[in-house]
């Protein structure tokens, strides 16, 4: 059973242009890591590649934040404290796990430390936090 976009936007807390904001990214950035891998190897570094999920977090943030700032002055301060909370919380976790993977493919010779269970683990708390969130009874 796949979600529909309302009940997707409600579980996640993003809006709809933002949902489609971060595919788009992951789209160019599913194309940067193929080109990455196969032709030009040594010209295309990993930050590079990671530019388009770094650029969709960020305009995700300046999104949220001109959302919570109109809610507050609307007087939904309770609804925009909330909603700023969470997705700057999801947008975080996303980044760390980002950076590290990045920080990793980048530099494997130095970065032996930086196992991948390291890497993928703001995504389980990530994980964790949706699932509490799904439970939620309206």
């Amino acid at each position: 059973m796949l979600f529909s976009l309302r009940e997707l936007v409600q579980w996640l807390g993003f809006a709809t242009f933002e949902l489609f904001l971060h595919l788009l990214a992951f789209l160019v950035f599913s194309m940067l890591v193929a080109l990455r891998v196969d032709l030009l190897s040594p010209q295309l570094s990993w930050w590079l590649v990671f530019i388009p999920l770094f650029a969709a977090d960020g305009l995700s943030t300046y999104f949220t934040a001109i959302v919570s700032i109109r809610l507050y002055q609307e007087s939904e301060r309770r609804l925009a404290v909330l909603r700023l909370l969470w997705v700057l919380t999801v947008l975080s976790l996303k980044l760390v796990c980002e950076v590290l993977l990045c920080q990793k493919l980048a530099e494997q010779d130095r970065a032996r430390d930086l196992w991948y269970g390291l890497i993928v683990s703001p995504l389980f708390i990530l994980l964790q936090l949706l699932m509490i969130r799904a439970c939620r009874v309206n």
